[in-house]
């Protein structure tokens, strides 16, 4: 599996551990373990003209995933999974309001890109509730592997 990182940014990102996170995630998921992926910590800037140019939306967001392959989780084959870019500051800014460490909120917005990128979406009611099950589930499985007795998993912010 190859996990390509990269901090674009000044604010400090722990790189190791989301790439650990991100191993945990496509490990569990059954993901083929010759996949690539690219996770990328960007500016709010770089993040805006992205959510802007592909969403058409304006301003910056939290995360973005950009499929290549259409991988599906348990599907035996290689390939490149995609990117994920993440803007820390509105990690950081979410982290506050949702009472949570900006490392965890990184870690949900990892496991969020992940998702995406394995066609999971949050568009409609049931889709928002199988994958928000899942992302809690992994979170809660990650959570207990490097914190062993911790309950407590952040939440995503409302959309």
């Amino acid at each position: 599996m190859s996990i390509e990182l990269g901090n674009e940014t000044e604010l400090p990102v722990e790189l190791e551990r989301v790439q650990e996170c991100a191993r945990f995630a496509l490990d569990t998921l059954n993901v083929h373990p010759a996949v690539e992926l690219s996770i990328r910590f960007i500016s709010d800037e770089v993040m805006s003209e992205l959510h802007e140019a592909w969403m058409g939306l304006p301003g910056t967001t939290d995360v973005m995933s950009f499929p290549m392959d259409e991988l599906k989780p348990g599907h035996d084959e290689p390939g490149v999974l995609g990117d994920i870019v993440i803007s820390p500051s509105v990690a950081a800014e979410q982290s506050v309001a949702a009472g949570h460490s900006m490392s965890d909120e990184i870690y949900l917005l990892t496991v969020h890109g992940i998702l995406h990128l394995l066609g999971y979406d949050h568009g409609e009611p049931d889709q928002k509730a199988e994958m928000f099950a899942l992302q809690r589930k992994l979170l809660l499985m990650w959570f207990a592997q490097i914190e062993p007795g911790r309950t407590h998993v952040p939440e995503p912010t409302e959309e």
